[in-house]
């Protein structure tokens, strides 16, 4: 067993620990998701390999970033597809801690959330779940049709440093590939909504939703009403709605009429009843759009939202739609302007943490072909039925551990930005010392510093205690141990 590092060479600076102190004290308040000592352990090990990996081969990476022993491995396999990690535990308990170590981002009395789907290709013949996906895209290089993941996620808008917002991954969940029930007729909207509402029972607040015009439906906007929560997002331009009806000059049996006269939003831009005001976009300055404000009725929901038509300098036209009529326009175009966020933050997880970068494979699944749609399962036998959820269970606690590291690494680049630059043991051709580093700068900040951390801390901290009991000195070269 290992007590104690010591590094080689005279005159090494030890750097400072804040930031592995802190972030460990984060991560002591996820135990509770944890049934045994045991799977609590390997759960810091793998947030740990999330924040300092070099290379994203999924369970590998973390042998070799952190120089576990090798035997670690399989155990780190039965780790996510354990029952011992409580999945919405872990999300519950992750939820409460972004509130706690983020200044959330506020529209008045209510919490900002964004929504977005992210399809990560997969080649695995042997993966439930995996079907055709389509994925349009103006770049000639992205293919048209994918065999892979379909995720929908939600993340929580928090503001970045003075003026800066960013989007802090909270969950996200495969919602299509494999179907358990002949008559399941919930669709992906059905599974967006029931997610988000999981999230936010975790707050006392209401919630504020910003999605794109796939999310404009009734499926969604009406549960999100009886919560209490409201809708922001892009409709098309062939969207339709309706004037209230006048009250009848003479009282008629029957129910009165609800629909006035029909209003075609795509003529709303030849009218001249615009209003010019500067842009109230994230990033954007002095430029100035135009809007026009529309409370009118839509059919999906039965009941007044706001229309938004605005039209920008360089983005051409676009029609927003808020359920919450009490928001400004301005308010409005700035919200929706938030929601590439989320995908900016979908960025750093594939190609910084390899949050999708999973490789788990179903020994007993019948290989799938090239043209594979979602895979019926109420056919097969319960033993084959329980081995695909404990797949996807595998699936969505990798996920969900690579949400929370990308958290974590978050807010060290917020609320330790200083110390991260200290620490930062690399070049960049732009370093902007008075802004907050992104995640890949303190990803190299905790990556330089980990062994410098474990020789400088007690020999009792709980951190040290772990990692070290799972090192392989014979993967360490450049240090020594001594009992």
């Amino acid at each position: 067993m290992l007590s104690v590092l010591k590094i080689k060479g005279k005159g090494r600076t030890i750097v400072n620990v804040l930031l592995w102190k802190e972030w460990f004290g984060c991560v002591w308040a996820l135990r509770c998701a944890c049934t045994r000592h045991r799977t609590f352990v390997y759960l810091v090990l793998v947030l740990v390999g999330f924040s300092i990996r070099t290379d994203l081969a999924g369970v590998t990476s973390f042998i070799r970033s952190l120089a576990l022993q090798p035997r670690l491995y399989q155990r780190l396999l039965h780790f996510f597809h354990s029952n011992a990690l409580q999945l919405g535990r872990l999300t519950a308990l992750w939820v409460r801690l972004a509130l706690k170590i983020f200044a959330p981002f506020r529209q008045g009395d209510s919490l900002v959330f964004l929504a977005d789907g992210i399809k990560i290709p997969k080649e695995g013949k042997k993966m439930p779940a995996v079907k055709k996906l389509h994925q349009s895209s103006d770049d000639i290089s992205k293919p048209a049709f994918i065999l892979g993941h379909s995720f929908q996620a939600v993340s929580l808008l928090v503001r970045w440093g003075h003026e800066a917002v960013a989007a802090v991954p909270l969950a996200s969940r495969i919602h299509e590939g494999v179907v358990f029930k002949e008559k399941d007729k919930r669709t992906l909207l059905d599974k967006m909504v029931a997610l988000f509402l999981e999230l936010v029972e975790e707050i006392s607040s209401p919630a504020i939703l910003v999605a794109d015009a796939y999310y404009a439906s009734r499926k969604v906007i009406r549960p999100l009403l009886e919560a209490g929560h409201h809708l922001v997002t892009r409709v098309r331009i062939n969207t339709v709605a309706y004037r209230p009806a006048p009250p009848p000059a003479v009282p008629r049996r029957g129910r009165p009429r609800l629909y006035g006269q029909k209003v075609y939003l795509r003529n709303l831009a030849r009218s001249s009843a615009f209003t010019s005001a500067p842009s109230p976009v994230y990033g954007e300055t002095n430029v100035v759009i135009q809007y026009r404000c529309l409370d009118l009725l839509w059919r999906p929901v039965g009941r007044l939202v706001r229309f938004v038509f605005v039209k920008h300098p360089t983005r051409g036209s676009i029609i927003l739609l808020s359920t919450n009529t009490l928001l400004s326009p301005l308010e409005i175009v700035a919200l929706y302007g938030y929601r590439f966020k989320i995908e900016a933050g979908f960025r750093q997880a594939v190609h910084v943490l390899g949050s999708y970068a999973y490789h788990f494979w179903m020994l007993a699944m019948p290989p799938i072909t090239k043209k594979a749609g979602d895979q019926i399962l109420y056919r097969k036998s319960e033993a084959y039925r329980q081995a695909v959820r404990r797949k996807l269970h595998a699936y969505h606690c990798y996920v969900q551990i690579g949400c929370i590291a990308q958290g974590l690494l978050q807010h060290l680049a917020v609320n330790f930005s200083s110390t991260v630059w200290k620490q930062f043991r690399s070049w960049l051709r732009t370093m902007k010392t008075d802004q907050p580093p992104s995640e890949l700068v303190v990803a190299y900040a905790l990556r330089s510093g980990l062994f410098q951390f474990l020789a400088a801390t007690p020999a009792d901290h709980t951190l040290k205690k772990i990692i070290l009991d799972h090192l392989d000195p014979s993967l360490l070269p450049e240090y020594r141990t001594a009992a």
